[in-house]
C-alpha cells in the first residue's frame, strides 16, 4: 500500500502565460486581505491616521480660511473649503502613501519577508498587495474628510460624474505614489530611518503646489518649480472636475490637467513599480 504524495503548488516562476498572471493576482490578494486584517484586529491604527487628516480640514478652513480665502477664484463658490478639498485629498495621498514603506520595513525587521520568501508564491505579490492595501486604507480616509468637509459646508460646483473622476485620479495618483514609498522602504530597511525618509520627497513637494494656495502668490521662481511638479497637476485636475474649469489658473483647461495628471501617475509606476520589485528580489535574495 502507497501513501499519495501532496501536491505542492508549483511556484510562478515555472509557469507562464495567463497561469502566471492568476497566481500573481491570487497572491497579491491574499496579502493584501492580510494586511487589511491588522486594521481589524488593531481598529486603532486605523482612527489615529485619520485624525491629521481631519485635523488639517479643520485648521486651514476655520484659521486660514479668512486670510488665504481672499485669494480663490469665484469658481470655487466663493469658499474657500471648495478650493481647498481637492488639494487636501492629494495632500492625504502624498503624506499616507508613506505607509507603505514603514509597512514593508516593519515586515523586513519582523522575519515576515523570509516567511514569504519560503511559500510558492510570486514575489512581485508582496508588493503589490502592500500597494493596493495602502490604496484601500487611502480610500477610506478620503472618504471620512469628505464626510467632514460636507458637514462643515464642502460642496463641489459639477456633476457627480466630476466628482467620481476626481475620486479615480486622486487613486491612480495614490497608487503611483506608494511604489515611490515601497522603493524608499526596501532601500532603507529600518522603520524608524523609513519614518523619516517618507517625509523628504513629500513635505517640499506638498507645500510648494496649488494644494493651500494658488501658486500665483509664490515668488516667480517658486511658481515655476510648483506649477509643473506632479501634485499641483494632480490637484488641478480635481479642481477642474470637482469645481470647474474656472477654478483653474488661466490658460489650463481641464482635460489638459487630467491628461497630464495620468501622464505623471504611470510615468512614476512605469519607473518605480519595476525599480521596486528589482530592489525587493536583490534584499530578499
Amino acid at each position: 500500500m502507497t501513501t499519495a504524495t501532496p501536491t505542492v503548488p508549483t511556484p510562478p516562476a515555472t509557469t507562464s502565460g495567463l497561469a502566471s498572471i492568476r497566481w500573481t493576482i491570487s497572491d497579491a490578494l491574499v496579502v493584501t486581505k492580510r494586511n487589511l486584517l491588522k486594521y481589524v484586529r488593531v481598529p486603532t491604527l486605523l482612527i489615529f491616521s485619520t485624525i491629521q487628516p481631519v485635523m488639517f480640514v479643520l485648521l486651514f478652513n476655520y484659521v486660514f480660511g479668512g486670510a488665504i480665502g481672499q485669494a480663490i477664484p469665484a469658481a470655487a463658490g466663493g469658499e474657500y473649503l471648495n478650493w481647498l478639498m481637492p488639494g487636501l485629498l492629494i495632500q492625504v495621498a502624498a503624506f499616507g502613501s508613506g505607509q507603505t514603506a514603514i509597512g514593508l520595513t516593519d515586515d523586513l525587521s519582523k522575519g515576515v519577508i523570509d516567511r514569504f520568501r519560503s511559500l510558492p508564491m510570486a514575489r512581485s505579490a508582496v508588493l503589490a498587495g502592500r500597494t493596493l492595501s495602502d490604496l484601500m486604507r487611502s480610500a477610506v480616509i478620503i472618504m471620512l474628510m469628505l464626510a467632514v468637509g460636507f458637514l462643515i459646508g464642502f460642496r463641489w460646483q459639477t456633476d457627480v460624474f466630476g466628482m467620481i473622476g476626481g475620486l479615480i485620479i486622486a487613486g491612480v495618483f495614490a497608487y503611483s505614489l506608494s511604489w515611490v514609498m515601497a522603493t524608499i522602504g526596501l532601500a532603507v530597511k529600518d522603520p524608524e530611518a523609513a519614518q523619516a525618509a517618507v517625509f523628504l520627497p513629500v513635505f517640499p513637494l506638498v507645500f510648494a503646489s496649488s494644494v493651500f494656495v494658488p501658486t500665483e502668490t509664490m515668488p516667480s521662481w517658486l511658481q515655476t518649480f510648483a506649477d509643473n511638479q506632479p501634485i499641483t497637476v494632480t490637484v488641478n485636475a480635481l479642481r477642474g472636475l470637482i469645481l470647474g474649469e474656472g477654478a483653474l489658473p488661466a490658460g489650463q483647461t481641464t482635460e489638459g490637467q487630467v491628461l497630464l495628471a495620468l501622464v505623471w501617475s504611470f510615468a512614476i509606476l512605469a519607473v518605480f513599480a519595476p525599480l521596486a520589485v528589482r530592489i525587493y528580489r536583490r534584499t530578499v535574495g
